[in-house]
């Protein structure tokens, strides 16, 4: 619809909306508005510059303005919500179609053309709402702009375009789930791309479904720019994010496309399919060596277990008679995606996931719901995708026993790839325990190496023994040898778990290895006794190359560690937390400790003093004060605890961190 349309359709003019009574319902809150987060200096109360156009009307109670991006208003009687707020000056232009109070405003992503007069929303008390993978870049962009490396430059993403200061967020639009206002519900859907936090908003407006879209596409075929699709030097990355997302925003079957540059188009079908053809085009011509994670498929490697193995870590459908599904491990989409997502998570936040893989297993497979989702072993890769499960498809999560509380309680420890959302467990098994599920029957064991919070899980599927590792070890190339393992330290290793692991999948004779990466493999026993061999000298090695003849103190980290790792507190509070420790020696160890807290903090008792026994794990608690007047430009900070054991002073080997809430 043209301006000159829109305007006619209303019935006002710039001249006539100055003259009518409705010209100052909001004028009273603009006028108080002190700049938050927006353009201008402190004192001004509004954005130096004003966009030439009018309110255009797409339907009966959907408003657009072309500000320094287009600002959508979806009305309700004498309120509305806007979609995004560019400047702010919508606030002056509202009386003109009865508006006189603004419910909400949600941001489709973090770009300063999105959101510079967001000062304006908050000296006017309109709730502002925001992508949650991006609220950090609101609520605390100057933090960010304290951190951002600009020397070195590598990570190319264009954050740059954050907002210079801090804006109050009043929620956060959480992937997949739905804003209420009134009558009106939209999903919001996530759309990497643009940015990798963006969001598009669905939903019925004036009996149409319609897609607030943000800048994911500009009109039909065309996208704002290409910088903002490149987030790693010389990446195809934005632009493996930007085809997926298209193509998931064109299942959805909306009506109206509404971006925040261009014009608002119907079809959205066909102008999304041309662009991705030449987003695609351009992909494959790059990086021929590369993969689209949305050409990512599952294959059927018996009539009942399905694996995706070209996601981020390889994800295990069992599908039984009756549909239900057992899954092993869900995680990211793509490799790609993984690292997409983990170089953009704020300290506190967890990793973004986008679902993947079930529409195929729907329609190829059968699969009819979700019963159980169990992940081979703790890490982020292998479960980013169970919350979405849980809360999306109702499954239930089991895990070998000793995976639960890091799983529920994600921060109280620092071990590799925590992810940082807590996972309700329904049911944990023990070393050795047999359970049924459906028609099939499943075998757990511990086995550590990898992880010490790592499972083998056996059962016997469509004629085959299946062992599920994780990531205990994988085959390679190496003509020398077929298999190896992976070591990392920070993900707590003894210096027999690796053995333990290996002596596990000898003793069942799988036939088929279904590994935490790549594709399952036939196993191979002459293979895994090289391997085994191989680990033994590792095992030497350990012993031979550290100082401490109890040489699990060379290897863990972990053995003396405050639980939890990252506290959240409130000034004036009080809060505990645990010293533990485990005795890898022979005789018994005692240990006295202090903690080294933050000025004005306190702890009680001031000295703790206990004696864990050979092979023990030991724990010991201080309660922690925090002053009433802590400073809240310290949101984060370190505290340490100081050791001596049996009489050596070991220093301050063990920290924590704590984040400090509002008061």
């Amino acid at each position: 619809m043209s301006k000159r349309e829109s305007s006619t359709g209303l019935g006002v003019s710039r001249r006539n909306f100055l003259n009518t009574a409705g010209a100052g319902l909001l004028a009273p809150q603009v006028a108080a508005a002190k700049p938050a987060g927006g353009a201008g200096a402190p004192g001004e109360t509004g954005p130096r510059f004003a966009p030439p156009g009018e309110l255009s009307q797409l339907s009966t109670n959907l408003f657009l303005l072309r500000d320094t991006c287009n600002v959508y208003a979806v009305k309700n009687g004498d309120r509305a919500i806007l979609i995004d707020f560019g400047s702010g000056h919508i606030l002056k232009l509202l009386g003109q179609i009865g508006i006189t109070k603004i419910d909400a405003i949600l941001h489709t992503h973090h770009h300063r053309d999105q959101c510079q007069g967001d000062g304006l929303a908050v000296g006017s008390r309109i709730p502002i709402h925001v992508p949650a993978h991006e609220r950090h870049l609101f609520e605390n962009a100057e933090n960010f702009w304290r951190n951002r490396r600009i020397f070195h430059l590598y990570h190319v993403v264009n954050d740059f375009f954050t907002l210079t200061r801090n804006v109050p967020v009043a929620g956060a639009l959480h992937d997949y789930e739905k804003f209420h206002w009134g009558s009106h519900e939209f999903l919001i859907f996530p759309t990497p791309g643009h940015t990798m936090g963006s969001v598009s908003l669905v939903g019925n407006v004036d009996g149409k479904k319609v897609a607030f879209a943000g800048d994911l596409i500009h009109s039909p075929g065309k996208v704002v720019n290409l910088y903002e699709l490149q987030y790693e030097y010389g990446g195809t990355d934005g632009v493996d994010c930007a085809i997926f997302s298209l193509a998931r925003l064109r299942e959805l079957g909306t009506e109206l496309l509404c971006p925040s540059h261009g014009e608002p188009f119907t079809n959205p079908a066909t102008g999304i399919d041309d662009l991705v053809t030449k987003l695609k085009g351009w992909y494959q011509s790059y990086a021929p060596e590369s993969s689209l994670t949305i050409d990512n498929r599952p294959f059927a490697v018996t009539p009942h277990l399905i694996c995706a193995h070209q996601t981020t870590s390889t994800s295990y459908t069992l599908i039984s008679d009756s549909g239900k599904a057992l899954v092993v491990d869900y995680g990211s989409a793509s490799g790609g995606f993984f690292d997409t997502f983990i170089s953009d998570i704020a300290v506190n936040d967890r990793m973004r996931f986008v679902e993947h893989s079930l529409p195929e297993l729907r329609a190829r497979y059968g699969l009819k719901s979700i019963d159980v989702a169990m992940p081979s072993h703790m890490h982020d890769d292998h479960l980013n995708g169970f919350p979405h499960l849980v809360e999306h498809y109702g499954a239930k999560v089991w895990c070998y026993e000793n995976m639960v509380d890091i799983l529920q309680n994600p921060r109280g420890y620092n071990l590799g790839c925590i992810l940082g959302e807590p996972i309700k467990v329904d049911r944990s098994f023990r070393d050795g325990e047999t359970f049924k599920w459906e028609e099939f029957e499943f075998k757990v064991y511990h086995s550590p190496g990898h992880t010490e919070f790592q499972m083998a899980m056996f059962a016997d599927i469509d004629g085959a023994r299946v062992a599920f590792t994780g990531d205990a070890f994988f085959p390679t190339n190496d003509t020398r040898h077929q298999l190896r393992h992976n070591l990392i330290f920070r993900n707590w290793v003894e210096n027999d778990s690796h053995l333990k692991s290996i002596r596990t999948i000898l003793e069942h004779q799988p036939r088929i290895v279904a590994p935490g990466h790549g594709k399952p493999f036939l196993s191979n026993t002459a293979d895994l006794e090289e391997l085994k061999q191989r680990i033994e000298f590792q095992q030497q090695y350990f012993s031979e190359v550290i100082a401490d003849p109890d040489c699990n103190f060379g290897l863990n980290p972990s053995w003396a560690r405050l639980y939890p790792y990252q506290l959240t507190v409130k000034p004036g509070a009080r809060v505990d937390i645990e010293l533990r420790v485990r005795n890898y020696r022979q005789k018994p160890m005692h240990i006295e400790a202090a903690l080294t807290l933050p000025p004005g903090w306190k702890a009680t008792p001031p000295t703790l003093s206990l004696t864990a026994l050979p092979r023990e794990d030991k724990t010991g608690g201080f309660t922690l004060t925090i002053p009433d007047d802590w400073d809240r430009s310290k949101p984060r900070v370190a505290l340490a605890a100081d050791l001596m054991v049996d009489g050596q002073y070991l220093g301050e080997i063990a920290e924590a961190v704590a984040d400090v809430l509002p008061g």
